[in-house]
């Protein structure tokens, strides 16, 4: 008897280990708008950023990172890395995220969105050559962010109906990005219809000129907003912005304007403030009645 309890605990520790990164296609065959991509999703890890980022997206996947039944709270959040919709930064914006919401008992989809072509296995080199005009990039950006806001919304609609046989509250669906990843977080919210529309989001120094829509939700909908002062790319008004849009609508907002940090902080340590920026986040879900 003994024996085989242990086994049925190693099997179910096995299962919860497998439905922990379980990747969803979002569409049945080629996506709309991007059935003539012939390139390929790949990975890069040797770059000037020194971390691993998939480039060439074609085919939209969320990872599932389920927490353990038993610590399961019915939140979920779909997580959206940055990269200036030519890369996706799939772990300090990504994975890394969805294991530490997983910890807090929040079910996690890591969403890997459509982007930009990138024509090297250095995507990263590619990405800052452009980065010195913002209007060129804009331009190049522009006919793949609704692609990409398509993805988000796809994303939001399959863990809607798939809540029931993942654990989740569908009235407790979350939207969360880094840089690229919370100009995609807004435009979700912007311009969703109620079946893809999530509960609550958060942009973590969002780039906001390059946001789809402009209409506040009328449902409530919260929001946390986070940024370091010395972004290099200037973004603390747009996320400024971004909260007294909503302040305005009387929508539930926090706002979180960091001295250090940079762009891109995401989940990378540094010893500052910054680092801790998460537990914040825990604390606002909290408030909001979105963890015990």
């Amino acid at each position: 008897m003994k024996k085989t309890f242990i086994l049925l605990s190693l099997c179910t520790l096995a299962n919860a280990s497998l439905n922990a990164q379980k990747v969803i296609q979002l569409y049945q065959g080629k996506p709309k708008g991007s059935e003539n991509w012939t390139w390929s999703e790949q990975t890069s890890s040797k770059n000037m950023f020194n971390s691993e980022v998939v480039y060439n997206v074609v085919q939209p996947t969320i990872t599932a990172y389920l927490p353990h039944p038993q610590n399961a709270n019915g939140t979920a959040i779909i997580v959206a890395p940055g990269g200036a919709f030519h890369t996706l930064s799939i772990n300090s914006e990504g994975v890394d995220v969805a294991k530490w919401l997983n910890s807090k008992g929040v079910a996690a989809f890591v969403l890997k969105y459509r982007v930009a072509r990138s024509f090297t296995d250095d995507p990263v080199r590619e990405l800052m050559s452009k980065m010195g005009d913002f209007k060129k990039l804009d331009e190049e950006n522009a006919p793949i962010i609704p692609l990409a806001t398509a993805d988000g919304q796809a994303a939001v609609k399959y863990v809607r109906e798939h809540a029931k046989e993942m654990n989740i509250n569908p009235e407790r669906i979350g939207f969360m990005g880094f840089s690229a990843g919370g100009t995609l977080t807004m435009s979700v919210v912007y311009t969703a219809n109620d079946e893809s529309r999530p509960n609550f989001v958060a942009p973590i120094y969002a780039y906001e000129n390059a946001i789809l829509g402009s209409e506040v939700p009328k449902a409530k909908t919260p929001i946390f907003v986070a940024v370091a002062s010395d972004d290099q790319l200037g973004f603390v008004p747009h996320s400024i912005n971004i909260f007294k849009k909503w302040f305005d609508a009387k929508q539930p907002a926090e706002l979180h304007i960091y001295e250090k940090g940079g762009h891109g902080f995401g989940m990378r340590k540094q010893g500052i403030p910054t680092d801790t920026w998460y537990e914040r986040f825990g604390e606002w879900l909290k408030l909001q009645g979105l963890l015990p």
